[in-house]
């Protein structure tokens, strides 16, 4: 029994000494893991946004080219399916020119560690598989859910690198600021805690001992105190960091930019008829062949609508 006191100080005392000996490593290891992990959630994130504004773009200019035309029975799967296409094979099609000119016949760097092609593509598919069951007429369809849900569900752009959980590592970055204050207070308990015993070797009879160990109790306390100081740099870094660079944010625009190109196809479109010889999404055909074809059936189209006016017997209003 009396020596289950001395135990348990010596259990502390290794203790103390084993954190005091980890706690800087892990505090900077952590910060710089904290960095990295949130440039590349950050990034993950925009890819997203990099594909709903270029969606926007293309809506946009047809709706603009459109608008002296006042084309009839439009189809809502239809518009959006071509636009989507076109979006999709323009975009990495002007990659894949850019990637030529260095030298890298394949993808960029990014396009294999983000799987940005195999992301944009999941989108694609799954948007077209679910706006195709809408009804035209009646109450306006939810968008914005279908939008989120499409995104959200994104197996590619959802993890880093491929395996690590894009939501639960924002998670944990998001409580990592209050973690490092935490931490800081840690270190300083330990050096408080590893010098109050040296304490109890004072003598008053013998000042210069005294004196000795004081500075070095104060120094360890002056020391101990400097964790505190790394733990609030570092929370304060990683607050203005979060804040900077919030994927939150930035999911939450892009859902909103994807969902109202969306709402303004629905509003120019007179049904949603999914036509018989539909053909389904394709992300591995050639980008020119694709962009190709679209040309042409577009020039056909307004040809033919064209040729519809000419043959119109109804007469001209002066």
């Amino acid at each position: 029994m009396q020596n289950e006191p001395s135990m348990f100080l010596s259990f502390v005392s290794n203790l103390v000494l084993v954190a005091r000996f980890v706690h800087f490593p892990v505090m900077i290891t952590a910060f710089a893991a904290a960095l990295g992990l949130r440039s590349l959630v950050y990034y993950t994130v925009k890819r997203h946004e990099w594909f709903a504004f270029e969606f926007e773009k293309r809506v946009g200019r047809f709706l603009k080219r459109e608008d002296a035309r006042k084309t009839q029975d439009v189809s809502f799967y239809v518009v959006s399916k071509k636009l989507l296409e076109a979006t999709f094979f323009e975009v990495f099609e002007n990659r894949e020119k850019l990637q030529r000119r260095r030298g890298d016949n394949v993808m960029s760097f990014t396009d294999r560690v983000f799987l940005v092609k195999q992301g944009c593509a999941w989108i694609v598919h799954d948007l077209l598989k679910q706006i195709r069951f809408l009804r035209y007429g009646g109450q306006p369809p939810k968008l914005q859910s279908i939008t989120r849900n499409v995104f959200s569900k994104n197996p590619f752009f959802n993890s880093i690198l491929g395996f690590i959980p894009t939501e639960k590592t924002n998670e944990i970055l998001n409580i990592l600021p209050g973690l490092f204050v935490i931490g800081g207070i840690f270190g300083t308990f330990l050096g408080v805690m590893k010098g109050i015993p040296e304490l109890s070797g004072m003598d008053l009879n013998d000042p210069e001992k005294t004196k000795i160990i004081m500075d070095r109790f104060l120094v360890e306390v002056a020391m101990s105190m400097g964790s505190s100081l790394m733990g609030i740099f570092f929370s304060v870094c990683t607050t203005l960091l979060n804040t900077w660079c919030s994927p939150d944010r930035t999911f939450a625009e892009t859902t909103e930019r994807f969902e109202a190109s969306l709402d303004l196809l629905w509003n120019y479109a007179h049904s949603n008829e999914v036509p018989a010889d539909n053909q389904p999404f394709n992300e591995h055909r050639d980008p020119l062949e694709a962009l190709a074809e679209a040309s042409l059936n577009q020039e056909l189209a307004k040809r033919k609508s064209t040729r519809d006016m000419e043959d119109d017997p109804s007469p001209k209003v002066a």
